[in-house]
């Protein structure tokens, strides 16, 4: 079965909307390569409507351009990208399409299918809430900018209960930037004062 991977660009007080003020000037070759490590996983992006547009209305040109991000720019347009949107669209992009369906029944159904090896979704904040709220959502990665953003739109909006992450893979940029690797994690059992009390600092 495919993993759906969410692959995003994060301050430290959560905020995922990118501002490109506090974005570019952490961006360097060693998150070039996460990106391209992350991009290398999937042969499916699934991708919001806004993230489309502003992908749709960037990269071909970049391609068509042949400048030093023409390669990258090739493998997105290349790759098969599966779009959320409750309006009919008209594709200038190729390889694109309509998503199939409610959302967490077409992801379902994509992640079952023999022909997809992963599912990455770049960007895409209220697509990442839906699936992370129906427990589709495999891996979180996360590049964490050393920088409290405080405007725009968090990952993790409120909700009726936490989401329980277990820490895979960390890796800590020069830039200060942090990658961190998250997977779904069970709740750990219930604990209080009186379980945690030996570990309390003895005062010494």
């Amino acid at each position: 079965m495919a993993k759906v991977i969410s692959t995003l660009f994060i301050a430290a007080d959560g905020v995922a909307e990118i501002d490109p003020d506090w974005h570019f000037p952490y961006f360097d070759e060693n998150m070039g390569r996460a990106v391209s490590e992350d991009y290398d996983t999937a042969d499916v992006l699934l991708i919001g409507r806004e993230t489309y547009d502003s992908f749709a209305g960037a990269w071909p040109d970049r391609e068509n351009a042949g400048g030093d991000d023409a390669p990258f720019a090739k493998q997105l347009g290349d790759t098969r990208k599966v779009v959320v949107s409750r309006q009919p669209l008209e594709f200038s992009w190729r390889n694109s399409e309509l998503i199939d369906g409610p959302l967490v029944e077409a992801v379902t159904a994509l992640k079952g299918a023999p022909d997809v090896r992963g599912i990455l979704i770049p960007g895409s904040i209220s697509v990442v809430q839906q699936l992370l709220a129906a427990g589709l959502v495999d891996e979180l990665r996360l590049l964490v900018h050393p920088v409290a953003a405080r405007k725009g739109r968090r990952l993790f909006d409120d909700g009726d209960a936490p989401y329980h992450l277990a820490v895979t893979a960390t890796e800590t940029f020069p830039t200060g930037v942090i990658r961190v690797i998250y997977s779904p994690a069970k709740e750990p059992a219930p604990a209080g004062y009186d379980e945690v009390k030996n570990h309390v600092p003895d005062g010494k």
